[in-house]
């Protein structure tokens, strides 16, 4: 068996670099498993790397990301559809998707590498389908979502950008500047939602008024806010956390039960629920302000769906992965 470990060079910390040297010496004395290690150069490589394996060695292959988010947003694109499935290990900064498939918002990337038997080369995993939201044509493994998560996303970026040692605080700090201007946004959306029992239903508005529009097939973004916290990634359905427009007042309290899991029933501006595609196109025909696990994009129009067992995930073969604090 091939594992192709796709390393992200500029992610992460050198506590994780030295890590994955450790897994490096692990896999030569594994006779029966043979470790390949492509760095991404550019934008998009990551996907390219994992289409390419994919096609010419198809299940006899495991795709590994090394990176964050983006790493395994790229792969996960790069593999969809296809029979290799892919592990990741969380050795970039944010690794929302990673708190969902290893049950804590304080992962530690040496207990998962020891729970996959990376660090002595006796490997052990459960693959596992699990839904993607197909929207234009790409795919979303984690979450979609529009307005002021966006903008906090945007200013992030730039912070990050400017003041490397923030790291993922800086997606906290953008918090600030976000909240000084109108959280008054308008979008145009025609959903297919379900309710509890699985009856469909319809959400229409051209246009709506909101703050924030969450489509998640999982649960965590953003650095650890929690708009669906009982998301389940085999089960054909969205969750979605719509925030009507709310002033800065409004906002405060509720910022808190985001993060912690709990804003479903905490304002009369919050409606949850579930969905399983539709589409959502802006008011004037200027690109959308929405972005796809973490990276930003410019669509005027988005048309998206749940697609069923389109990837293979590798999971830990164990009932819980023991994580810090």
């Amino acid at each position: 068996m091939k594992y192709v470990f796709i390393e992200n060079p500029i992610a992460g910390t050198k506590q994780k670099q030295l890590l994955f040297k450790e897994v490096q010496s692990a896999f030569r004395w594994n006779d029966s498993a043979e470790m390949i290690i492509e760095e991404t150069r550019y934008k998009g490589h990551a996907k390219e790397i994992a289409a390419e394996y994919a096609e010419k060695y198809g299940a006899d292959c495991v795709i590994v990301t090394c990176g964050g988010d983006g790493t395994v947003h790229e792969v996960a694109n790069g593999l969809a559809g296809t029979e290799t499935p892919l592990m990741i290990l969380p050795f970039g900064t944010g690794n929302d998707f990673c708190k969902k498939i290893y049950k804590s918002k304080k992962l530690d990337p040496l207990n998962i590498v020891k729970a996959f038997g990376l660090h002595n080369g006796e490997l052990k995993y459960k693959i596992q389908p699990i839904d993607l939201i197909d929207y234009n044509g790409e795919k979303c493994i984690n979450v979609m979502s529009y307005g002021l998560d966006t903008v906090v996303e945007t200013i992030g970026k730039k912070l990050a950008d400017r003041v490397k040692f923030l790291g993922h605080q800086a997606y906290n700090i953008a918090i600030v500047p976000s909240l000084m201007h109108s959280m008054k946004y308008q979008i145009n959306v025609d959903l297919d939602c379900v309710d509890a029992d699985g009856n469909p239903y319809k959400i229409q508005g051209e246009p709506i008024d909101y703050t924030l529009f969450a489509i998640c097939n999982a649960s965590y973004y953003g650095g650890g806010f929690c708009p669906a916290p009982n998301s389940k990634l085999d089960d054909g359905i969205l969750d979605f956390a719509l925030v009507g427009p709310v002033n800065v007042a409004q906002a405060l309290p509720l910022i808190p039960k985001y993060s912690a899991g709990t804003i479903e029933g905490a304002s009369d501006k919050v409606r949850c629920g579930y969905m399983v595609g539709g589409r959502v196109w802006s008011t004037d025909g200027s690109p959308l302000l929405g972005n796809c696990d973490g990276e930003n994009f410019d669509y005027n129009e988005v048309v998206f769906k749940v697609e069923r067992n389109a990837l293979k995930l590798c999971l830990i073969d164990e009932e819980e992965v023991t994580n810090e604090g």
